[in-house]
């Protein structure tokens, strides 16, 4: 490890290399997703989302059910892109449209988990107390996810950020 490496420095990664990581990346975050996806499906059919959910909060289940199944399609996307596409080379477009697919998955991933969030919440402590714990989850994901990556971007504090 070059630990003689200063704060600014930065490496350009090659067209291959970056596919690489962004094909890596979500094979990463897909299994977790999938795996939500399906706990979000087995659930609709216990006797406790039957009696303990209204109708409007059975349908708000419904709607982070098909949230993930947007951000699942969305995840995967590049790989089906980039085997349908190109397969034997990477383009600086494979990159851009597959990382705006990524991160267009990210959104309702983030509304997805909150809303769930509420709905457990809700069963186990009230109304009230769901809502807040939904809502500092969502502010958190979104701080995490999008208002850093945002900020350190516009303030230049990451040099590695496109400027």
């Amino acid at each position: 490890m070059n630990t003689d490496l200063h704060p600014d420095d930065v490496e350009t990664l090659s067209l291959a290399k970056s596919a690489d990581y962004l094909l890596e990346e979500c094979r990463v975050v897909i299994p977790g997703v999938q795996t939500l996806f399906g706990f979000q499906l087995a659930v609709a059919f216990t006797d406790r989302f039957d009696n303990a959910l209204t109708h409007s909060e059975k349908l708000l289940h419904f709607g982070a059910l098909a949230l993930v199944g947007g951000a699942i399609a969305l995840i995967m996307a590049p790989a089906a892109y980039h085997r349908l596409t190109s397969a034997d080379r990477v383009t600086s477009h494979f990159l851009r449209v597959s990382t705006r697919m990524l991160l267009a998955g990210m959104p309702l991933l983030m509304l997805s988990l909150a809303m769930d969030t509420y709905l457990v919440g809700r069963i186990i402590t009230g109304t009230r107390v769901a809502g807040w714990v939904a809502g500092v989850m969502l502010a958190t994901f979104a701080g995490l996810w999008f208002a850093l990556p945002l900020v350190s971007r516009v303030l230049r504090l990451d040099p590695s950020a496109r400027r």
